[in-house]
């Protein structure tokens, strides 16, 4: 059997799955509401940068550095189910229309998350 033909089959038949995610503060509750095609990656990237101190959100890079990885927690909160004539262009536009619904839903700003203003 070809193992790189097999793997391609699977990938086809498997593709990541993504969507809306949120990481929360379990202390104090405060969320950062985020989106991704792919939630392991999404999830690595996030950790990547908060644990280099590198991440663009300042108030959650913050808490992290005070509380360290274990006061937080990734919750998945509305898996995306892309459309196949859509191209990956339009399926971007989609998850980023529906990461904006969440953030209006939730409101993750001020004392309630780590979004600015």
């Amino acid at each position: 059997m070809d193992r790189r033909a097999d793997l391609k089959r699977w990938y086809k038949e498997n593709p990541p799955q993504g969507g809306v995610y949120q990481i929360r503060n379990i202390n104090d509750g405060k969320i950062l509401v985020r989106s991704s095609a792919n939630f392991t990656g999404g999830f690595n990237r996030d950790k990547l940068e908060l644990n280099s101190g590198t991440s663009r959100f300042a108030l959650l890079q913050a808490a992290w550095q005070q509380g360290g990885e274990d006061q937080f927690v990734f919750e998945i909160l509305d898996v995306f189910k892309p459309r196949e004539e859509d191209t990956p262009e339009q399926q971007r536009k989609e998850l980023l229309l529906l990461e904006e619904m969440w953030r209006e839903k939730l409101q993750p700003c001020g004392e309630r998350g780590y979004h600015p203003r």
